[in-house]
């Protein structure tokens, strides 16, 4: 495994009922819980990750299915890969930690299984933060043409028959490094060695099934756990941040304040100056309004 964090990031693995997910904790002070998107591990934070650990105990993880997690089988449901199956990896791991309230703050995918953290388990969850996304249900019901076009992963990934996986599988790095290319807009370059673990991670035919079956779940069970939400009046009480990229297919598209206003109680944000990856592409600006946050939230 790539060292890009500082020593004091001590790993180890928690099992999280059969589900064992690679976590590093550093830090000391009020808990806060880091989660990564699609491609990624937890080392998108290796910049944002050591400025929060001088005020807080931070806590990074690999979700299920992803880095150095494990990728448990899946069935006809995608049920084992819903975010309601990650989040509860993840308020277990915070709970064998010692940790049973705590910030969370999740980038792509990583949003999306913080964000029903948030709904499943509020007693948990004292401040939540997502990273340029809009909620999962939202984004399915204003999808048109654009949308499609620029978002054309979340079908192609989502498709059945082992057809992502296998042509992901022919050749994972041109995967990883053109479509994490395609959405960057200056800022800080990537870590060439966060790419390669990308890639090592990647390169995993468990890894490529298991992420395809993370977007078959959001297009699937997902939905039903969303609307079941908003037929019941059930939103997030927490206080929210919504960060996005001011050059992201998010940020272009969407009034992302106004989005997750229709999902939580009390929301504000801004974007910063770059596109999808904003732990990597900005990162001293993102450690900057999410220290802001949580020590405004504690």
């Amino acid at each position: 495994m790539t060292q890009l964090l500082p020593a004091e990031f001590t790993r180890r693995t928690v099992d999280a009922e059969g589900v064992r997910i690679n976590v590093r904790v550093a830090g000391e002070g009020p808990p806060v819980l880091l989660l990564h998107g699609y491609p990624q591990t937890h080392l998108i934070w290796h910049r944002v990750a050591p400025l929060l650990a001088a005020e807080h105990t931070v806590v990074l993880t690999d979700l299920r299915g992803y880095g150095d997690s494990d990728k448990p089988p899946s069935d006809a449901d995608h049920a084992p890969y819903s975010k309601r199956a990650m989040a509860r990896d993840q308020l277990l791991v915070m709970r064998e930690l010692g940790f049973p309230r705590f910030a969370v703050a999740g980038h792509d995918r990583g949003g999306r299984v913080a964000h029903r953290l948030a709904l499943d388990h509020p007693d948990a969850v004292r401040a939540l933060a997502v990273l340029d996304i809009v909620p999962t249900r939202y984004a399915f019901a204003h999808a048109d043409a654009d949308f499609a076009r620029g978002y054309y992963h979340w079908f192609f990934l989502a498709a059945g028959n082992g057809i992502p996986e296998h042509l992901i599988g022919a050749d994972p790095e041109f995967w990883i490094r053109t479509r994490m290319g395609a959405r960057h807009h200056g800022g800080t370059p990537f870590s060439a060695a966060a790419l390669d673990e990308y890639v090592r991670c990647f390169s995993d035919p468990a890894a490529v099934h298991a992420s395809c079956e993370d977007y078959r779940a959001a297009a699937g069970i997902d939905l039903v756990h969303d609307g079941a939400d908003a037929a019941a009046g059930r939103r997030v009480a927490a206080p929210l941040l919504a960060l996005w990229g001011a050059h992201s297919f998010v940020g272009r598209s969407h009034d992302v304040l106004a989005a997750w206003r229709e999902y939580a109680d009390d929301v504000r944000g801004e974007a910063l100056p770059c596109d999808h990856y904003l732990p990597e592409e900005s990162p001293d600006a993102t450690a900057d309004r999410l220290a802001a946050f949580l020590r405004a939230a504690r």
